[in-house]
């Protein structure tokens, strides 16, 4: 028996390290696939994807010129029909990955 060695004591702290990791790991699950935080997750990555798409379609438009050859203004209407877009796209996306995560 190679367990006569031990002495009670220092297995008496193995376990209760080991019992305290066990909570740590069972909390850091909880919180990790509690509904809030992972809706909160999700939010902040839809935020971040549509930002840096939103940043890439700011850079392809380019303002048209105007009647005096200065440049002009962007149709705000296109922005914000692209920013839609641009949202609606992402939201596909981001749905479509989690689906296939579950899965």
């Amino acid at each position: 028996m190679a367990d006569r060695a031990r002495d009670p004591e220092a297995l008496e702290k193995e376990i209760e390290r080991t019992r305290q990791e066990l909570a740590r790991t069972i909390d850091a699950l909880a919180d990790r696939v509690n509904p809030r935080n992972v809706a909160q997750r999700g939010v902040a990555r839809l935020k971040e994807e549509a930002g840096q798409v939103a940043a890439t379609v700011g850079a392809m438009v380019v303002p048209v010129e105007g009647e005096d050859g200065e440049p002009g203004e962007v149709d705000r209407r296109v922005i914000v029909a692209a920013a839609g877009a641009v949202v609606v796209v992402t939201m596909l996306v981001l749905l479509r990955r989690s689906r296939k995560n579950r899965d």
